[in-house]
């Protein structure tokens, strides 16, 4: 896994946290951005993320739930030339797809700003202090849709040999209807796309924690002599019925350092924003 105020909101935010201190979708794990990782200064980051179903059911068919999620491209940056404090900076578009649910009809063809700034392991106090990150993702250009608009604060460390572990917690914009369950509004107009059916309760599911995890192994070396693990498994899970309620685990293959492909299942909190399950395939590009 992995966004609306306009532009100019995005750079003011990126801008107030660089000057308090003197991050496509932001880095993630698999379905969320529960990882301590930042771009690197002028590091350029290319993502292409495919959300689908093996198979459609009859239930599938009969609930009316989409095949596929929108395919997201995304490009982010690492902005910050400093060893102990990096901030990355990015933009999405999602494709426009055809989808049984109102709401994610109206997420196609719609473009998403994110940030993320942070500290690397052992940046102060020594080798044992970890990581700690802030950021703001899915700030969409669609009022009540895409105008998610969340804001996350995470603490990353490594295990040792057994990997790193990721958690905290965001806050998202309740006025977005991908925040909210079922991802409609009780009190809609009448018509409108957003008005909550019969049975559905629209209320906020704004906030909620994020947990991540990922193992490297199989470590070699490139001509260069930079070593990098060429599989790493991952995970995470997000709380809360709402867009990016979820989580999943699947497996990078690194072709190499640069350029790696991930795959596995991904899950939902509410079925009814996001459907079923769906299988993920996406594609990793440093530059």
């Amino acid at each position: 896994m992995k966004r609306f105020v306009p532009f100019t909101l995005l750079a003011l935010f990126v801008c107030l946290v660089a000057a308090g201190t003197a991050s496509a979708t932001p880095s993630t794990t698999y379905w969320t951005p529960a990882t301590s990782d930042v771009q690197p200064f002028n590091v350029w980051h290319i993502g292409v993320d495919n959300y689908f179903r093996l198979y459609q059911t009859q239930e599938d068919r009969d609930k009316g739930q989409g095949a596929a999620l929108p395919t997201d491209v995304g490009l982010t940056v690492g902005v910050l030339p400093f060893e102990k404090l990096n901030l990355e900076a990015g933009i999405d578009y999602l494709g426009p797809a055809t989808f049984a649910h109102p709401t994610l009809r109206s997420m196609g063809s719609s473009v998403l700003f994110n940030a993320k700034l942070g500290t690397p392991e052992g940046a102060f106090l020594g080798s044992w202090f970890p990581a700690f990150n802030v950021g703001i993702f899915n700030v969409g250009t669609k009022s009540q849709v895409t105008s998610m608009n969340i804001v996350d604060f995470l603490v990353g460390k490594t295990l040792g040999p057994f990997g790193r572990i990721h958690g905290g917690g965001y806050y998202g914009n309740p006025g977005s209807v991908l925040m909210r369950e079922n991802g409609c509004k009780p009190y809609a107009p009448a018509g409108s796309p957003f008005l909550c059916a019969a049975g559905q309760s629209g209320k906020s599911q704004n906030a909620g924690g994020m947990v991540g995890y990922d193992y490297g192994f199989w470590k070699v070396k490139d001509k260069e002599g930079n070593e990098y693990n060429k599989w790493v498994l991952a995970a995470d899970y997000a709380s809360g019925k709402n867009y990016i309620g979820g989580g999943g685990f699947g497996m990078y293959h690194y072709f190499t350092k640069d350029i790696s492909l991930l795959t596995g299942p991904v899950w939902f909190n509410d079925h009814t924003i996001n459907g079923q399950w769906k299988w993920t395939v996406q594609l990793d590009i440093n530059f």
